[in-house]
């Protein structure tokens, strides 16, 4: 194996080891094996991870390609590792912190993952929850000395993400103890629902005291200017998107692309309520019934039967869909933080890939016609089928392939690109639906201006399309104004988002930039074969790919 796929063993080795000292990328991955543990979160522990991924660079670097498969593995095993050690000589990897991504994060929303079936289910929970105390010792270790070094995120994140904390653990709102609830009422036997009740408390603690931590001693040291600069900004944003980007033409381009997607949200309102601005048909929407779904456990099952309908109306006629692929599940997230995710399913496929919904604070009443395109977005022939198809394909991508690699870009472009398709396809034949996907489109694209405006600090365009703020230079404030005023959310959502874009700088604009260099992708194939083209083809072509940066992937496309 090693001599005649050099790459692959390389890259299925780095998988296996890098699974052992990451057990929680091991669960989110559905690697088995790894469930009772915790990521060593101490300096030590990212030492040895990077170490790691230093050594895996160095032998892919050295190894010849057997074939094109192989090269194309290749490419983005040493665009990834390559941005990875990049970032961690940049001293940005280990005090990564913001309300969206952190270790505290990624600790809590593990257990989501978990199985809670039976006592061997429960014994993996004890030990992992166990171990929550001495992991948050760790990383107050890692934390604080990287900013003995001037590694730190904004103030404000670590504000938000306290505030997140006492929310998790039922200091504040109506979200509960996490900890707490995850235990209640097992089916474990007496001894080790005690043991669990115990561990559950003693974690709740940590994390409370975790957050009182970043209150008095990180946020005094987090940085007061949010902005990120262009050295930082730059990094970053290749690494969402595996392509280095013209910055000032992709700010550009984010305006045309929010004044296209608005015209044509116009003219969609035109058919639902003619003479009416955007506005006026969205507030026709809200007001009809019929257009309303009650209920948290009702706008669950409605996203459960279109994820169930789509699957099967796209299989076998649009898409190609291996058997283990045509399952998904719906499923409300046991946090009020807000917003809907994907998780993959685990590699034997026994945990389906899951849509979660994490619905915020006194929210009971849903707008499905905002969400048609986010079941498209988040499943079929968005998220699901290509994470889903990727983890299936053991007879072309190598481990890493399958399980590990994830390129913002390519991943949330696809899935912007699926909701298009959608439309193209006549899923949204509703001028409503429709709405409510140009809608979402609108959003991803103002948020290329500001992600990209803040964190540069640039000028906004003195004859914008808008009016807006004309030669003004960008901050938090006008980001957040900018948003609002173009985004149809509720006020807490729309204050999170900015927050999010000001820690995870880059990410933001992945959405929209990954689109449109699916899109070309598309065009340039359709270009290059005429009448030869087919659409499914390409698709089946381009998914057995798997997850690759976006020059990788426009390289591999030209070649098939």
């Amino acid at each position: 194996m090693t001599e005649q796929r050099p790459v692959d063993a390389i890259a299925d080795a780095y998988a296996e080891a890098y699974a052992a000292l990451d057990p929680l990328t091991a669960t989110y991955l559905g690697i088995a094996g790894h469930d009772d543990k915790l990521t060593d979160l101490s300096p030590d522990g990212f030492a040895a991870r990077e170490e790691l991924t230093r050594k895996a660079l160095a032998d892919a670097t050295a190894a010849t390609p057997s074939d094109e498969r192989e090269q194309v593995a290749r490419d983005a095993f040493l665009e990834r590792l390559g941005l990875d050690v990049e970032t961690s000589e940049a001293g940005l990897q280990r005090s990564d912190f913001s309300v969206i991504s952190s270790g505290l994060h990624e600790m809590r929303q593990v257990f989501d993952l978990m199985s809670t079936e039976g006592e061997e289910a429960w014994s993996l929970i004890r030990a992992r929850i166990a171990a929550v105390p001495q992991t948050l010792q760790d990383y107050r270790i890692t934390l604080s000395e990287e900013a003995n070094k001037g590694n730190v995120a904004a103030a404000r994140q670590y504000a938000e993400v306290a505030t997140q904390v006492r929310h998790w653990t039922g200091q504040e709102g109506n979200g509960g103890d996490f900890f707490a609830d995850l235990v209640k009422g097992s089916d474990a036997g007496e001894a080790l629902q005690a043991d669990l009740a115990r561990h559950a408390q003693a974690a709740t603690r940590a994390f409370a005291d975790f957050g009182m931590f970043l209150e008095d001693e990180m946020e005094p040291r987090g940085r007061t200017n949010e902005a990120v600069g262009r050295d930082h900004y730059a990094l970053a944003s290749r690494q969402f998107l595996g392509a280095t980007l013209d910055l000032e033409q992709t700010y550009a381009w984010g305006w045309e692309e929010l004044k296209r997607i608005e015209d044509d949200m116009a003219a969609t309102s035109d058919l639902i309520l003619p003479g009416s601005s955007v506005d006026e048909a969205v507030a026709h929407l809200e007001g009809d019934p019929a257009r309303r779904i009650a209920g948290r456990e009702e706008f669950r099952q409605w996203m459960q039967e279109l994820a169930d309908r789509t699957l099967a109306d796209m299989a076998g006629t649009h898409f190609d869909i291996p058997e283990p692929i045509r399952r998904i599940e719906c499923r409300l997230a046991p946090t009020n933080d807000g917003g809907i995710y994907y998780t993959g399913p685990s590699e034997d496929f026994t945990r389906p890939g899951r849509m979660w919904w994490s619905v915020p604070d006194g929210i009971e009443e849903f707008s499905p016609w905002r969400e048609v395109t986010t079941v498209f977005h988040e499943g079929v022939p968005g998220h699901h089928l290509q994470v889903g198809q990727t983890a299936y394909r053991k007879d072309k991508l190598n481990r890493w392939q399958r399980l590990m690699c994830w390129v913002s870009g390519h991943g949330e472009g696809w899935a912007l690109y699926a909701e298009r398709l959608m439309d193209d396809l006549g899923y949204l034949a509703d001028p409503a639906d429709k709405l409510g996907m140009l809608d979402g489109q609108g959003f991803r694209a103002a948020r290329v201006i500001i992600d990209i405006g803040m964190h540069l600090e640039l000028e906004i365009p003195k004859d914008n399309p808008f009016g807006f703020h004309p030669g003004e230079t960008w901050t938090p404030a006008l980001g957040l104004e900018f948003m609002r005023q173009h985004c149809r959310m509720d006020d807490p959502t729309i204050v999170f988002e900015v927050n999010r874009y000001l820690g995870w700088p880059g990410q933001a604009p992945s959405y929209k930039v990954g689109e449109r260099i699916w899109l070309e992708a598309r065009d340039e194939a359709k270009a290059r074969k005429g009448a030869d083209f087919d659409l499914k083809e390409f698709h089946r072509a381009a998914l057995d790919l798997g997850s690759l940066g976006l020059d990788p992937l426009k390289a591999a496309l030209a070649r098939i």
